[in-house]
């Protein structure tokens, strides 16, 4: 049986929930536009506009606390944040709601308090006065000895307490994630002061938002993964230590649980002697090593941007949206300016960066990004750039150890740098492998096929992936339609092929020469007119950047080229662009592959049809899947 105010009331609402701010606005709208009275008016715009500043800090601490590239050498829980703790946190906001709510109650139930709400000055120094001497007095031992009894009281730990602690890597969102009572117990903590000041007379504007946006603040600070505090500051303001907590601090309360159970200041944990004795040496033992080397990854895939609007798929902008499989969001369009703008300034000042992290086998496997987007590779004055980024990045890797480095879609583009050959062969001495990891695209895009296939028709047919793809069918007998103008280099690929199987190539110039061929694998992008062409039922397999339009409802369309990654995998949150959770492009896998097996050679340049199947095979020993979906 689920215990008394453990949920809450519109959990099954999903998204929907955001309709409890309805009679607020409505109240708004209608006391502006029809009553001459609008004091009820200005305490709801009060208390949307405050409820908006208690989301906004926690997003922009979000963001902070997601920038790896900032904030990776002054981590506290070296671990990542999954999928779970996401989903586990997704309605972090339930409180600001609850709050909106009780605050909407408390002043129309007594209308003399909403009048004085709504007379209040801007500024009352008494006010802040008041306010500190209720959150000491109050706010303070109240939730310090509330938050140490729930501990100590096993009923009440296991069926409130433990939601918020099962977030096993503290986020600022899992401040605010914890159950219907907690919260309740909040709003009487954070309440009695501002309420207390206004009662005094001694209330004030700016108090009221000052004291409701502030404590979410704090509460995110401790929530923080990163050590924001310099120990210097401590040592040398040593009062400082009982004023007020650090990320360090609470960080240690989520790890043991019988210790620092208070809200902002330390103070009440050391007159109640529930201070954790390493509190304040972690926290400098943290801030010590911020300039040593941390682990150094074991494998970097090394991404690029695809959109301006994909940019806002980061998880250090929207950690929930990130989580998700990209697709266009309508209400972060009015973002899109800002983001260009974002993004010119990458292309002016903006280096290779850490993006996101996971641990497999206990091996750390990161993404780094590129700061360009898909257009700029296409941009002749640009390439020399881009490939300046990339091979410093794989300097940088080299340099510190990694053991593979994997290049994303246009990273390792033929016109680029020849799929990766410029810099090995620039580079002869190179530790760090370079991998394309195009092999494995092209398994993956083979071990689709069915298998009593007989004829395939291939666009893209004389691209990297396309000779591998058609060497590798005609040797299993399968006649394969190649769609190529160049004869030159339709021969040169059909020579590479053993002469009892080169009768399989066939080169045809036109569309209409696959009308009767159901399987069509596309490197080469379709307009809906070369689609017309593929007879009913036809499946489209495709290795081609961005995807073709699913424009025939007779049709099934494959996805891009793609692996689930191991059960075991830990620490994974963000969604490789379109794909689903858990999965990452071919050549990302590709790399993963070549990581885990340890092979000392580099896979650039031209794909190896003989090491098509011994790469497959070694992808499905260590536990990766293939991801083959069909779709109307």
């Amino acid at each position: 049986m689920v215990a008394l105010l453990s949920t809450w009331p519109w959990e099954n609402f999903g998204n929907l929930k955001y309709i409890l701010y309805g009679p607020l606005v409505a109240q708004v709208v209608y006391s502006y536009a029809y009553e001459e009275d609008i004091t009820k008016a200005l305490w709801c715009l009060h208390i949307l506009i405050i409820c908006g500043f208690k989301a906004l800090v926690h997003q922009l601490w979000s963001v902070f606390n997601n920038m790896l590239f900032v904030t990776r050498t002054l981590r506290i829980n070296p671990k990542g944040i999954d999928f779970k703790q996401i989903d586990h946190e997704w309605h972090w906001d339930n409180y600001i709601i609850l709050q909106a709510i009780i605050a909407s109650l408390i002043c129309y139930m007594s209308p003399p308090l909403m009048m004085m709400m709504n007379s209040l000055p801007l500024w009352n120094t008494k006010g802040l006065i008041a306010l500190i001497v209720l959150h000491v007095t109050f706010s303070e031992p109240l939730y310090y000895f509330l938050h140490r009894s729930i501990h100590r009281n096993n009923y009440f730990f296991t069926h409130y307490h433990s939601f918020h602690h099962s977030s096993p890597v503290p986020h600022p969102m899992t401040a605010g994630n914890a159950t219907l009572l907690e919260n309740l117990i909040l709003c009487v903590v954070a309440g009695v002061p501002l309420i207390g000041s206004c009662l005094f007379g001694f209330g004030s504007l700016s108090v009221m938002y000052g004291y409701a946006v502030m404590f979410d603040f704090m509460r995110c600070l401790g929530h923080c993964n990163v050590e924001i505090f310099s120990h210097k500051l401590f040592e040398t303001l040593p009062f400082l230590r009982y004023l007020i907590y650090t990320p360090t601090y609470h960080s240690l309360h989520h790890q043991e649980m019988g210790t620092n159970f208070c809200l902002f200041m330390p103070l009440f944990d050391v007159l109640g002697n529930t201070q954790n004795p390493n509190s304040w040496e972690l926290q400098k033992k943290i801030r010590l090593s911020a300039g040593e080397r941390k682990r150094v990854p074991e494998f970097v895939f090394l991404a690029h941007g695809v959109d301006v609007m994909s940019a806002m798929h980061a998880p250090f902008v929207f950690r929930s949206f990130a989580s998700i499989p990209y697709t266009t969001r309508f209400f972060l369009l009015p973002m899109w300016p800002f983001t260009f703008c974002v993004m010119l300034g990458m292309w002016a000042w903006s280096k290779t960066f850490l993006f996101s992290f996971y641990t497999l086998r206990n091996n750390l496997c990161q993404t780094w990004g590129v700061p360009r987007f898909g257009f700029q590779y296409f941009l002749p004055f640009a390439t020399q750039g881009i490939n300046n980024l990339i091979e410093e990045a794989i300097l940088t890797a080299d340099k510190i150890g990694v053991k593979v480095i994997s290049l994303a879609a246009l990273n390792k583009n033929e016109a680029l740098n020849g799929g990766g050959t410029l810099f090995v062969n620039k580079h002869p001495d190179l530790r760090v492998r370079v991998v394309h990891g195009n092999t494995l695209t092209a398994a993956v895009i083979l071990y689709e096929l069915p298998k009593d296939v007989k004829e395939v028709f291939l666009t893209g047919a004389t691209s990297k992936l396309g000779r591998a793809i058609a060497l590798y069918l005609c040797r299993r007998g399968v006649r394969v339609l190649m769609l190529t103008l160049s004869v030159e280099r339709f021969q040169k690929i059909q020579k590479e092929a053993p002469v009892e199987f080169q009768n399989y190539l066939v080169q045809v110039t036109k569309y209409n020469a696959a009308q009767h061929c159901k399987t069509w694998i596309v490197g080469k992008w379709l307009t809906p007119r070369e689609q017309s062409w593929a007879p009913a039922g036809t499946h489209f397999h495709q290795f081609v950047v961005p995807p073709i339009l699913k424009f025939r409802r007779n049709c099934t369309y494959g996805d891009l080229a793609a692996m689930r990654l191991p059960k075991n995998v830990e620490g994974l949150a963000t969604c490789e662009y379109t794909m689903e959770r858990g999965v990452v492009h071919a050549c990302h896998a590709g790399g993963v592959v070549h990581m885990l097996e340890g092979w000392e050679h580099h896979e650039v340049g031209a794909i190896d049809v003989d090491r098509i199947d011994l790469v497959w095979e070694a992808a499905m020993k260590y536990g990766l899947s293939s991801v083959s979906s069909l779709t109307n």
